[in-house]
This record gives structure tokens, C-alpha cells and sequence, in this order.
């Protein structure tokens, strides 16, 4: 006798395996002509994780406390001309550019300042900054001085070209919260800058993007590809397209050297 099939399963999903090895929304069926009720609520949660991770402030004294015991001495704190985050979020060209800058000036001396920027996600300096400030100091502090680290609020990018040249470095790394998606509120990106000065374009800056361990790229990973840019950048005397991660091809050199030393 024949019959209906017996209900499904969530391990019956064919989609299931592949859900496991993305965020992106896949396989999401429907429910007559619209999405499963599931679905819209998962949309939904993830659009209201995206629009907090904006407006969430930086809780800046909690950041420098934690920042002040990695090794760098205190932190120094800017702010962009943006007055607030709607002015921020409004005005983009007031977030390039620094209310005051005077206080770092009697930093200067250093190769490389490292500047933690709210940007988009304020979210995700507070989730990752001190695991990548951590990092940076442990892969590049043998190699270069440091400046003390600085935290930017309602910033872009292009502050830290700014800071960059107050602070007299040569090399500029600036960690910022990027634009929240709907798979990811928590990202952080890197961007490198060879020579900081105002003007510099985005085509001058190398970037490092998606560090948001485990599902991201993980912390030591973007601490070798910067290290790998930062000396490139400064042995070429320039950054941004004229400029390409070798990180992974210096890698597979040193494991083909390694695997010929071990070759009896």
C-alpha cells in the first residue's frame, strides 16, 4: 500500500551541509509563494544586529584600559569633526578629518602608529581590537617602533592619514569597524598606509578585510599578511596597487624549504 512519504527531517535538508560552510543565506525554501516564517525572522534579526552594530557607540574608556595593557603605553584619543553618529553617518567628509591633533605631536620619533577606528561598526573594535592590536605588536614590534596606539571616534579611514603625519611615522596601520552586512555586524578590516598625509587617496592604501575569528579571518593570519605589506610597502616606498601581499607565497616557500631540509 502506498502512502504519503513520511515528514522530513532537518538532517534530511540537502541544503544542510552547505548552510555549514557559509553565512551566506542559501537554500532557504518557502512557504507557498513567500519564505518559511524561520526565515523572515532570521533576516530580520540579522538586519537589526546590522543597524545596532552602526549606532552602537564605542565605550572608548573601557577600549583604553584594555588597550593600556598591551605593552604600548596609554592610549591617545581623537575624534573626527563629526559631532555626533548622525552627523557622522550624514557627513562622511567630516570623518576624515580630525578635531585636534596637537596632543600627539610630542609622540613623534616612531616608524609605525597603529590607529583603532570606530568606523561603521563600533561593534567590532570593541569585539576584536585588542586581539589585533595584540597581534600587530607581537609581529611587528621587534621589527619597527611603534607609536603609543591611538582610538579615533566617528572616524573613517583617511583620519589616519592625519594622525600619520602628526605623529611623524612612515607606515600607518589603521584598524577599523567595517560596514555591517546582514551576515556579519562584528568585521573588522586593516588598512595600510606607506607615507600618511592628508590627500592620500584609497588607492594608496593596502587593505586587510573580514577579521572576525572564528568564522573570519583570524587574527595571526592578518598579522602576517601585515607584516608582509608593511615591510613590502616600505622597501618599495609605496603602498596601494602598486603593492601585493606576497604573505602566502613567502608561506609555501618556507614550507617547500622546510619539507627539503627534512628530505633524508
Amino acid at each position: 500500500m502506498t502512502g504519503t512519504p513520511p515528514p522530513s527531517r532537518p538532517g534530511d535538508d540537502p541544503w544542510d551541509g552547505l548552510r555549514r560552510t557559509t553565512q551566506a543565506r542559501i537554500g532557504l525554501g518557502r512557504a507557498g509563494s513567500s519564505l518559511p516564517t524561520r526565515r523572515v525572522l532570521e533576516f530580520r534579526a540579522a538586519h537589526a544586529a546590522a543597524r545596532d552594530a552602526v549606532h552602537e557607540p564605542l565605550d572608548v574608556d573601557a577600549l583604553a584600559a584594555r588597550v593600556s595593557e598591551v605593552g604600548l603605553g596609554e592610549p591617545l584619543c581623537v575624534r573626527s569633526l563629526a559631532e555626533g553618529r548622525a552627523e557622522y553617518l550624514r557627513r562622511p567628509d567630516l570623518g576624515r578629518r580630525p578635531a585636534d591633533l596637537e596632543h600627539l605631536r610630542q609622540h613623534r620619533g616612531a616608524d609605525l602608529a597603529i590607529v583603532l577606528a570606530d568606523g561603521l561598526s563600533p561593534r567590532a573594535l570593541t569585539d576584536h581590537a585588542i586581539g589585533v592590536l595584540t597581534t600587530l605588536v607581537d609581529a611587528l614590534g621587534g621589527l619597527y617602533r611603534i607609536a603609543p596606539p591611538v582610538i579615533a571616534t566617528q572616524s573613517r579611514v583617511a583620519l589616519g592619514d592625519h594622525v600619520g603625519e602628526a605623529l611623524g611615522v612612515q607606515s600607518l596601520l589603521v584598524a577599523i569597524g567595517e560596514r555591517p552586512g546582514l551576515s556579519v555586524a562584528d568585521s573588522l578590516g586593516i588598512y595600510l598606509t606607506h607615507d600618511p598625509r592628508p590627500g592620500r587617496s584609497d588607492a594608496e592604501r593596502n587593505c586587510i578585510s573580514n577579521i572576525h575569528p572564528p568564522e573570519g579571518l583570524g587574527y595571526d593570519a592578518a598579522g602576517r599578511i601585515a607584516v608582509a605589506l608593511v615591510q613590502g610597502s616600505r622597501q618599495l616606498g609605496r603602498s596601494g596597487v602598486a603593492l601585493k601581499d606576497s604573505s602566502a607565497a613567502q608561506a609555501v616557500e618556507a614550507a617547500e624549504a622546510a619539507a627539503v631540509e627534512h628530505v633524508p
